[in-house]
């Protein structure tokens, strides 16, 4: 009686044994597929981006907007300021295609001298978007360009000028403040701006001075042709003149510059009510001075690229073509504008 019990035990233990293996075997087999489906693993994107330096209140906004937006859309960002150096950038980019980022972008420098790296940059798969400024490449060698439109920002610098001067018979004497040399920007604004000027034979630049888009380089300007003036015209006169020519007009390519050159008029006390002054970027210092009346028009160049730049990279990163062309909607200020509209900026 007692065998017959034992074996009743033992065939229940291994019944019972059995059974748990397969229960088991079921739970660990089933928890692995529930794992691989609710909780598939993502990548999150790496994006390369090389920015010129931080130059002006404009260039430090344009990095800070492309970071804001890349935290908003968990993007990873390898960053590198070139410090205002071509070498730079293309020591940059290619340590970026070393690390096999998903995306690179760059705001180049200068027009040319791309080709190679960008070569390199597509010969390893990896797409490559033009921020803010153009270059000279076999267009097929990136993805697009994304940015502002440089010629009709020169074009609406001198469409306000041409309504200003609508009534006026005598030459209109344009003194020019230009950006870095050889940047698509510049070459754009002053197509633009001489696009529309050519209209109307009574508009004239009389010189063109490269001031490299810095404050300083505008303060420099200034003080040469409040030199030449006191030289020329002794200490009364509120006029500029340029090699004995009187400047009706001022075009400065962007704020830091003109804010550079204001300056210089701030510090020797000197009121120049009847010189015209335009200016392009838009900044919070420049449409103060919109505002107290030391400009007369300012031609927005928009900074915040960041969310628009995220929209192509995703698309990118999903197989999808891009324009070629991407640009930022961007407004016109002027001296007549009703100021109580404007809204702060955060550059």
């Amino acid at each position: 009686m007692n065998g017959k019990i034992k074996k009743i035990k033992i065939v229940s233990i291994i019944v019972f044994a059995v059974s748990a293996f397969f229960v088991l075997f079921f739970l660990i087999k089933n928890h692995k597929k529930t794992t691989f489906v609710t909780e598939p693993q993502s990548k999150k994107l790496i994006l390369g981006f090389s920015q010129i330096g931080s130059e002006s209140a404009w260039r430090t906004r344009n990095t800070q907007s492309i970071f804001e937006a890349a935290a908003q859309n968990n993007i990873q960002i390898l960053f590198d300021d070139a410090q205002q150096k071509q070498e730079n950038q293309l020591k940059a980019i290619r340590s970026f295609i070393v690390y096999q980022v998903d995306v690179i972008a760059f705001v180049p420098i200068v027009e040319g001298g791309w080709d190679n790296v960008l070569m390199e940059a597509k010969e390893a798969g990896i797409p490559v978007i033009l921020v803010d400024r153009k270059i000279n490449a076999d267009p097929s060698l990136y993805a697009g360009f994304l940015g502002e439109n440089s010629i009709e920002e020169g074009r609406n610098a001198a469409r306000f000028l041409l309504k200003k001067f609508r009534d006026r018979q005598d030459d209109v004497l344009i003194f020019e403040m230009s950006g870095t040399e050889n940047s698509s920007v510049v070459k754009d604004r002053a197509s633009g701006f001489r696009e529309i000027i050519n209209t109307n034979p009574k508009f004239k630049i009389i010189h063109t001075e490269n001031g490299d888009f810095l404050s300083s380089r505008g303060k420099e300007i200034c003080n040469n042709l409040l030199a030449d003036n006191l030289i020329e015209n002794g200490r009364t006169t509120n006029t500029l003149y340029f090699e004995g020519q009187k400047i009706d007009a001022i075009f400065s390519h962007n704020d830091s510059m003109t804010l550079g050159f204001l300056d210089s008029l701030d510090a020797h006390k000197i009121s120049i009510k009847d010189t015209v002054i335009i200016s392009v970027d838009a900044e919070q210092k420049s449409i103060d001075a919109l505002k107290k009346g030391k400009l007369n028009c300012v031609v927005e160049c928009n900074p915040n690229l960041g969310p628009a730049l995220m929209e192509l990279i995703e698309k990118i990163s999903q197989g999808e073509a891009i324009p070629h062309q991407t640009y930022i909607p961007e407004r016109v200020f002027c001296e007549d504008d009703d100021f109580a509209g404007y809204e702060p900026r955060n550059y």
